[in-house]
């Protein structure tokens, strides 16, 4: 593996200079602002970096984080590209809640064919001991924790954005980086700060949240800590830490997955996220789908619509929301890919997702649409799905009645 520019020697320290002349160069030239707490001219700035020796096709680095609790600090990543000197498309992966920098998904996108960066939000470094000069903890005390507006940027949130703000800003100056050909991903809390990140980063050319969104104030696995809160504090968290508050200002195209009973991000919450994004989306809601990392980054679908947009792949099926009449509904289907099956999914239970049960039936495909009658009046939430030959899928966004 070539890295372009970069010395030798553990832990070599490479300094990267921020000046004008190279923002413009590598295309860091969009006009900044405040977003939230983010001060996106600062952070549009390649951060310094050291980097390590490579192992087994990833290389260790440190770049520069937040100031944390009146000291700098370093945030800890790992880094794969595939072989040959680029440029490449390139993916920021950003972690959930008890991860790290992950050597085996960087390693996957490379095998893709893609550069990618994995970096540690725990204020952690190798094998997950702690830093000391890393910034805060990922436990859900340091997420939630009581707040004001002086102290906005030692939280959490605020740390973990802005690293993976940085982690772009890092790659898009390397020489062997399209800059123009950039996204991120993240599983779970990954999720969570991806659907921040899209809107507070507008140079991203994708978006990929995994089982992550916003509203975790009306519905989550977090409902008891909020129920903690004054009502000041609660108010206060959600406007400057809820990616209810950024999902609006999203441009690129973002695809959205889950499943239908997530233990932590429920279905009616997930829906109030993708509802708020103004431009192109898909989702995919898989019934009874698993929460983890390693089933956060497998479905194919995450590789064909990062290839679809930025390697000119063949784009994934086009559903349109669902259309109703008495009790048919339907859906219209673009796809390129011949579509092989067509499913309506539906819940009669109410209560919380997490415990509701589905049921998948097959679904008609008439030549531009898929088109299924629904079983019951009594139905709680519904949506229908499209797979094609290569067995990706996509779904409409569900229905939800209860």
């Amino acid at each position: 593996m070539t890295y372009t520019g970069r010395g030798s020697g553990r832990l070599a320290a490479r300094a990267v200079t921020v000046a004008f002349a190279l923002a413009l160069l590598f295309g860091a030239n969009l006009p900044a602002e405040k977003i939230g707490p983010w001060d996106t001219d600062l952070l549009f700035q390649p951060p310094t970096v050291e980097w390590g020796e490579e192992k087994d096709g990833v290389r260790e680095l440190f770049y520069q984080g937040e100031p944390f609790q009146g000291r700098p600090t370093r945030v800890y990543a790992v880094y794969a590209q595939p072989p040959g000197t680029g440029p490449f498309p390139a993916m920021v992966c950003v972690h959930g809640g008890g991860g790290t920098a992950f050597p085996e998904w960087v390693r996957l996108w490379a095998e893709r064919g893609y550069a990618a960066i994995s970096m540690d939000l725990a204020g952690c470094g190798p094998q997950r001991q702690r830093l000391p000069d890393g910034g805060p903890d990922q436990s859900d005390d340091s997420k939630f924790r009581s707040f004001d507006e002086n102290s906005v940027t030692e939280m959490w949130t605020y740390h973990a954005v802005a690293a993976v703000i940085r982690a772009h800003s890092l790659l898009r100056s390397l020489p062997q980086i399209d800059a123009d050909r950039i996204g991120v991903t993240g599983i779970s809390w990954g999720g969570y700060l991806t659907c921040i990140v899209a809107g507070v980063d507008s140079r991203f050319r994708l978006a990929i949240p995994v089982y992550g969104c916003g509203f975790l104030h009306e519905n989550s696995v977090w409902l008891p800590r909020f129920e903690k809160m004054s009502p000041e504090q609660r108010e206060r968290w959600v406007r400057f830490f809820d990616p209810s508050q950024y999902l609006g200002r999203v441009r690129c195209p973002i695809f959205f997955l889950n499943g239908t009973n997530d233990f932590a991000y429920p279905l009616d919450s997930y829906r109030k996220s993708y509802d708020l994004v103004p431009g192109e989306k898909y989702i995919r809601i898989e019934v009874r789908m698993k929460h983890s990392h390693p089933d956060g980054w497998a479905p194919r679908e995450i590789g064909l619509f990062a290839d679809a947009l930025l390697k000119g792949g063949q784009p994934l099926p086009r559903l349109s929301s669902l259309h109703r009449e008495d009790r048919t509904v339907w859906a219209e289907v673009t796809s390129v890919v011949p579509v092989k099956q067509a499913h309506l999914n539906y819940t009669v239970d109410g209560g919380r997702w997490q415990d509701r049960q589905w049921t998948s039936i097959p679904a008609r495909l008439e030549q531009n649409r898929v088109v299924a009658e629904l079983p019951s009046e009594q139905l709680s939430a519904y949506y229908l799905d499209v797979v094609d030959e290569r067995g990706a899928m996509i779904s409409t966004p569900p229905e939800i009645v209860r």
